[in-house]
């Protein structure tokens, strides 16, 4: 099934995993979205949300996390905007075969469930953005923008569950810090600049990056640049890990 979606006037095209423009005007390619759900109603209504949204294209649906897997490795979609719970193979087990084998997809989380073994198992998995199904179309277009672009988008319920689960002592995956004197975690004996301190604090208050770069007075470009320096400088995956990151540096409060 496939609902190619028109573009929205004066949007900007968006640099891929391969440097290709996507997702915006003049863009020869849309986002390419693989949709995995296992209620049918479901699947054809997010297919048409989809095909109204701009830069996006649903080249496909799979009915449960075996079909995603296929579909993921034969019919090269950008995304996977996956369900959790479905029969057969569920979609943790689905993200993370996807993750392992076809590293250049990307999944989305679009689930009923947000309790925090259903979180942590899926960002563990490997997957990029998480989001309830009472997210709306602007919501769910921010996040597949987000992540196209490298970057990570969680539901803000689930960003605050996170960050709360960090003050708890839960283990979630993310690789553990630098300490400093006392046992104290120290940022900037991983090497981070203080700006890029600066920065991190922000995404951990949950700033966007043009928040960011309007409050710092900076340039977008050079937001995402500090960003990568982060992610390079923490062993950090996404901004969802350098979210618990900066909690542990006691960075967030």
């Amino acid at each position: 099934m496939k609902a190619a979606a028109g573009n929205a006037p004066g949007t900007l095209g968006l640099a891929g995993p391969g440097g290709e423009f996507r997702a915006g005007q003049g863009s020869a390619v849309p986002v390419r979205v693989l949709v995995a759900d296992d209620q049918k109603v479901v699947r054809e209504g997010l297919c048409l949300l989809l095909g109204m949204l701009p830069g996006l294209e649903v080249i496909g649906t799979a009915i449960d996390g075996n079909d995603a897997v296929y579909q993921a490795m034969t019919a090269a979609p950008d995304i996977v905007l996956m369900d959790l719970h479905m029969p057969n193979c569920d979609g943790i087990e689905s993200t993370r075969r996807i993750v392992q084998g076809e590293p250049r997809v990307r999944v989305v989380v679009l689930t009923a469930y947000s309790d925090d073994d259903s979180v942590f198992a899926a960002l563990r998995a490997g997957a990029r953005g998480f989001l309830t199904k009472n997210a709306g179309a602007s919501e769910i277009l921010r996040a597949m923008t987000a992540v196209y672009a490298g970057d990570a988008e969680l539901d803000p319920s689930v960003q605050r569950r996170l960050v709360e689960a960090f003050a708890q002592g839960a283990r979630v995956g993310v690789p553990a810090t630098t300490k400093g004197a006392g046992g104290q975690a120290d940022p900037a004996s991983d090497g981070l600049t203080q700006r890029e301190i600066e920065v991190l604090t922000e995404i951990a208050a949950g700033l966007s990056n043009a928040e960011i770069a309007s409050k710092f007075r900076i340039s977008g470009a050079t937001v995402k640049t500090h960003i990568n320096h982060l992610l390079a400088k923490t062993n950090m995956r996404d901004r969802a890990q350098l979210v618990a990151y900066a909690f542990r540096q006691g960075l967030a409060a």
